[in-house]
């Protein structure tokens, strides 16, 4: 069932919330008829496409308020919609509704082609439209408790919404059920259904083959978001905006062992602030970010030995609990999750450390003043293990056939990028005293 406004944008009067079953079965809003300028000959098809998140809520309502403008030559608009949920609020869901409701224009949607989804409260905007299709292979439903003022707009989907409270229809179900009655395999064949709209067709011969096919004579415009608007938009989808923190992360992590600010610190900046706009705009759970945030703080301290020891551990553990727990209701494929942890681990364990020593072995980075300094074999140097320097753990190598035992005392005669070359310390043994030397020294004090 298909409702409609009164011909011009409204404001919400009451509260925009209000559950499913708070609406009696029998709860309908009387259907106005749309009124657009005669002579109108143009058929706006507008992409929803993606979350809808503010970026892609204004674009919608812009569009329809532009198509009801008089003057504006638009016979109808049509939402192309493959939109699991919406991530706005429902004052902002209101605002959609209102826009759908009250175009001065028909509205319609087509939910294809196949493969694409109108679920959630997406699904319950639908309801608002004059006409809907679903193309095969398509899917419509589970729209879950109605957020949207039953008073102003009734039950959504009137008899058909126990139907679609809890599970997708297809296209056959959908036509044969009366919730998408319009026949709409492609877009092009949805609209030739709005002829009694005023859409406009023309049977053509086709010179090779004879056939007579129908082609439309009102003008159709494909309208998608701005460039701006784009980037925001897919900026702000679960899997990007993931892949964006990790990358933000990783970048400032490298450029805490570098001198000044470089590309990777720009370029870390830039996908930081993207990232937290996505983050912000997406259902997420402040914990699971502290949790990748905090991973990072454990590799920096196993990136500088260039070693995996307990702290990359540690990290791996907290950056796969917050890649698992990061969004609250929002799905996420296991594929940008599970390429982002496996480039991650790539990165720190074997890209980052040699990076590192190959930016510390430049002129500009000058450590000479270790060499002299001593400390400490962490685990045995055969020749290559760790020690313990100025209270920091190093890489180290020691060129002595014997290896040096953990805590052995070492010392610094090198630098090699971020391989410290050390040698063991040779600690004289003080001469232990005899008792008749110790005698003798008595009857000399005495």
């Amino acid at each position: 069932m298909a409702l409609a406004g009164s011909g011009w944008l409204l404001t919400l009067s009451g509260p925009v919330a209000a559950q499913a079953g708070d609406c009696p079965p029998d709860s309908t809003v009387p259907v106005p008829v749309r009124a657009p300028d005669p002579g109108a000959d143009l058929v706006q098809v507008v992409e929803v496409v993606g979350l809808m998140d503010p970026v892609l809520s204004d674009f919608v309502i812009d569009r329809i308020a532009g198509a009801s403008q008089p003057g504006s030559g638009v016979l109808a608009v049509v939402l192309r919609v493959d939109s699991r949920r919406a991530v706005v609020g429902e004052a902002e869901l209101g605002t959609i509704a209102e826009a759908i409701a009250g175009s001065r224009v028909p509205v319609t949607a087509w939910v294809g082609p196949s493969g694409a989804r109108a679920t959630g409260e997406v699904a319950q905007l639908l309801a608002l439209a004059d006409r809907v299709g679903v193309a095969p292979g398509a899917r419509l439903g589970e729209t879950g408790d109605q957020v949207l003022d039953c008073g102003r707009f009734g039950r959504l989907w009137g008899s058909n919404a126990p139907l679609l409270a809890d599970r997708t229809v297809s296209h056959s179900e959908a036509t044969t059920s009366g919730v998408a009655p319009a026949p709409a395999p492609t877009l092009g064949e949805f609209l030739f259904t709005l002829e009694d709209l005023g859409f406009e067709t023309e049977e053509v011969v086709d010179d090779e083959s004879g056939e007579i096919r129908l082609e439309p004579r009102t003008s159709v415009q494909f309208v998608s978001l701005p460039f701006v608007g784009g980037i925001m938009h897919t900026v702000a989808s679960p899997p990007l905006a993931y892949l964006l923190l990790l990358i933000a992360l990783s970048l400032l992590l490298l450029e805490l062992y570098t001198a000044g600010v470089g590309i990777a610190g720009v370029v870390g900046a830039a996908s930081g602030i993207l990232a937290l706009y996505g983050l912000a705009v997406l259902p997420t759970n402040g914990y699971a970010i502290a949790l990748i945030v905090f991973a990072f703080f454990a590799f920096a301290i196993d990136v500088q030995t260039g070693v995996p020891r307990l702290w990359t551990a540690i990290g791996t553990a907290s950056v796969v609990a917050g890649t698992l727990t990061l969004y609250d209701g929002v799905s996420m494929s296991w594929v940008p999750m599970l390429g982002g942890l496996v480039a991650l681990m790539l990165g720190v364990l074997g890209g980052m450390p040699p990076l590192i020593r190959s930016r510390f072995s430049t002129p500009t980075i000058g450590r000479e003043w270790m060499i002299g300094m001593r400390g400490e074999a962490v685990e045995p140097l055969h020749p290559f293990g760790i020690v313990r320097i100025a209270e920091s753990l190093w890489r180290a190598r020691t060129f002595r056939a014997s290896p040096v035992p953990p805590g052995g005392p070492v010392e610094v005669t090198g630098i090699d990028g971020l391989l410290l070359e050390v040698s063991p310390v040779e600690v004289p043994e003080e001469p232990q005293s005899t008792g008749d030397e110790q005698a003798t020294d008595g009857e000399e004090t005495g």
